[in-house]
């Protein structure tokens, strides 16, 4: 069978996207996890997470015969010329990235290769991190006795949850990080499809493709911060944070990209990206103040969005309030630091039971809203939630979200609040429904 022999070690969403698309590509793949319920379910052709496209491409290759899954990590290693690493880096308390699986799958490099091998990190990780995996493979080399050469490659990821497919298939460039010719070359070979595209690729050393993932997500979310808090000075100015938006993403200097102000970012990267660079700079002395007032800026929005709705209905003690959207953004099951996260419990703390209805997010938020179950109602639908509140607030952006019946929200709730914190509907087409429109960034008196 054509194609490069690869190993992708992770089935998250990384290592599964990646595996399932560089299949597609042409090469063959084996996908490997430890967890054994996950690979049991993908020999079965059930996908563990919800991501748009991914079935599609999944049946494909899987019909082709150009991927396979195991739990044997040896196997994996074996039948494999290029390994990708794409386990977890979960946050430290500290907020430093916690490097255990990546050093974990780089051991077992070491103690099973016999022949040359090329190594790929695709897991998003501190600078100076291909350095490290790079002697932990010699040293469990050193210590069998064994001669085996092989390069390390940093190849970062750069993919939207609910969009990875496209931006796997369609990236805006390929990020190579590496001092071997022939890595590099053999790298251009996997994503031959995207080369031949004209896909822009960009080589480099390593430590300059580790910070680049990190200064990306750092500047995006820098700009999700800074939109927000412009939004919070134009309701007190009689300014209309959409058209303010508008006019910068106008400049091609700006783009209008991020400039979408609501509760605050979440998710599995830029939360936990932020704050690994913040503690990446000061173990080399350098203070990033700019990201800092991000984080914090961010944080704080979340518990404005409470404080906002308070302002505008009351205490909430004794009334229920219903809720769209709990997911940290839409096309996802993801609910890792949404702004739900904090907005609801803190709902729930002042008083108020909550209604709830997300399309995907019932099963994170069952096991990550638990201490709070007694106060919160799991509906079936945006109506079903709805019903008997005393306003309805939109958190996440679904689609389904867009294009609501106004009017049978309005005969469903008790009171007329409709609180629109990603700013998806219009003033006048909420006043025309009999509901009193609460954005975000929106003056009372702004149509």
């Amino acid at each position: 069978m054509g194609g490069n022999r690869i190993s992708v070690i992770g089935t998250g969403y990384v290592g599964l996207v990646g595996g399932v698309c560089l299949a597609d590509f042409g090469n063959f793949v084996i996908n490997a996890d430890i967890d054994q319920g996950k690979i049991k379910k993908l020999k079965a052709g059930e996908i563990p997470i919800y991501e748009p496209g991914l079935q599609e491409i999944f049946d494909r290759v899987t019909q082709q015969g150009r991927i396979d899954f195991t739990t044997d990590l040896k196997k994996a290693l074996d039948n494999s010329e290029i390994i990708f690493i794409a386990v977890g880096t979960p946050p430290q308390e500290d907020g430093s990235v916690d490097l255990k699986y990546v050093l974990e799958v780089a051991r077992e490099i070491g103690r099973n290769i016999s022949e040359h091998k090329i190594v790929v990190n695709k897991s998003t990780v501190p600078v100076g991190t291909g350095q490290v995996v790079k002697k932990t493979i010699e040293q469990e080399l050193k210590r069998r006795g064994a001669k085996t050469s092989f390069d390390v490659v940093s190849n970062p990821e750069f993919l939207r949850e609910g969009k990875a497919v496209f931006d796997f298939t369609h990236p805006d460039r390929i990020v190579i990080g590496t001092e071997s010719k022939e890595a590099q070359e053999k790298l251009q070979e996997v994503y031959r499809p995207l080369y031949l595209n004209n896909t822009p690729f960009m080589f480099c050393n390593m430590e300059t493709a580790e910070l680049i993932k990190y200064a990306c997500n750092a500047f995006l979310a820098t700009k999700i911060s800074f939109i927000n808090e412009m939004a919070n000075l134009c309701e007190k100015v009689n300014a209309n944070i959409k058209d303010v938006a508008r006019a910068m993403g106008m400049d091609g200097r700006i783009s209008p990209k991020f400039l979408h102000p609501g509760p605050g970012y979440g998710g599995s990267c830029f939360p936990k990206d932020t704050r690994a660079i913040v503690k990446i700079a000061e173990a080399n002395g350098v203070q990033l103040k700019t990201v800092k007032a991000v984080i914090e800026t961010n944080e704080a929005q979340k518990f404005l969005m409470v404080d906002k709705i308070v302002s505008k209905m009351g205490p909430f003690q004794g009334k229920t309030l219903a809720i769209l959207g709990l997911t940290f953004k839409p096309e996802t099951d993801d609910m890792r630091e949404a702004p739900s996260l904090t907005i609801i419990p803190e709902i729930i703390r002042q008083g108020a039971r909550v209604r709830v209805f997300d399309p995907e997010g019932f099963k994170e938020a069952f096991w990550r809203l638990q201490s709070f179950a007694d106060n919160i109602t799991y509906c079936n639908s945006e109506y079903e939630a709805a019903e008997g509140a005393h306003a309805l607030i939109i958190i996440t952006e679904w689609n389904q979200f867009r294009k609501m019946d106004l009017n049978r929200i309005s005969r469903l709730l008790q009171e007329p609040y409709f609180f629109d914190l990603r700013n998806i509907y219009t003033r006048k087409e909420v006043l025309n429904a009999g509901l009193n429109y609460i954005g975000v960034g929106i003056p009372d008196n702004n149509i």
